[in-house]
């Protein structure tokens, strides 16, 4: 197979495990990934990721042009926005995960870095979430807002709606959403009990360690 055919069979594949283990359901969510030529391939609209079909996928130009495929998830804003921003950025998930959009409705979340620093992983596959404000879905003011952070976050949680991640491939991608759900689920799961998380000084060096993007 060549290289786009493998990354069809991947995204299908990732989707489906995804889907088939509750992070996302029904029709909801939307996947992406950059091919070799510049050009895109985007999960279609109205699908569900436990039923993508490779040779459907929405196949975009270098261009941003629609040239084979299905018509494309109405929330394209939200992966433009990520790929004309972050240089690194070779695939988009978007998800609507149960206990992230739990935890985006809670009155005492910082919207600066919304994630609580309860383990290492969500800081070092993540940095800062950033969570932006409730819009209507497909509204275009979704991507400004995500052009708004110009390139500084990986990942932005939509309030009552659900994250959306950036990663160099599609794996890193869906690594890190899976990292972003498991962490709001412990942080639901504890909400109340004091638990004892991450130290800033443990913070301070899992961020030095690791590389990892800071955006203070």
């Amino acid at each position: 197979m060549t290289g786009e055919a493998v990354l069809r069979e991947q995204i299908c594949l990732l989707a489906k495990s995804m889907f088939d283990r509750g992070l996302t359901g029904g029709s909801t969510g939307n996947i992406s990934a950059r091919v070799p030529d510049g050009g895109l391939l985007v999960s279609p609209t109205g699908t569900s990721f436990g039923r993508l079909d490779p040779a459907r996928l929405s196949r975009f130009d270098k261009n941003g042009v629609l040239i084979d495929g299905d018509p494309p998830t109405k929330e394209m804003p939200l992966h433009t926005a990520f790929y004309d921003t972050r240089s690194t950025a070779g695939a988009v998930v978007h998800l609507h995960s149960c206990h992230s959009v739990a935890l985006s409705m809670m009155p005492d979340v910082d919207a600066d870095n919304f994630l609580p620093a309860l383990t290492p992983y969500a800081i070092m596959k993540l940095g800062k979430v950033k969570l932006l404000p409730f819009f209507l879905p497909g509204d275009p003011a979704m991507g400004d807002a995500i052009r708004g952070l110009a390139g500084k976050r990986s990942a932005v949680m939509l309030a009552n709606h659900g994250p959306v991640v950036a990663g160099k491939d599609i794996e890193a991608a869906c690594n890190a959403i899976e990292e972003l759900e498991d962490t709001s689920r412990l942080a639901m799961l504890t909400r109340g009990l004091s638990p004892r998380g991450l130290s800033d000084r443990d913070v301070v060096r899992l961020v030095e360690t690791f590389d990892v993007e800071w955006d203070e």
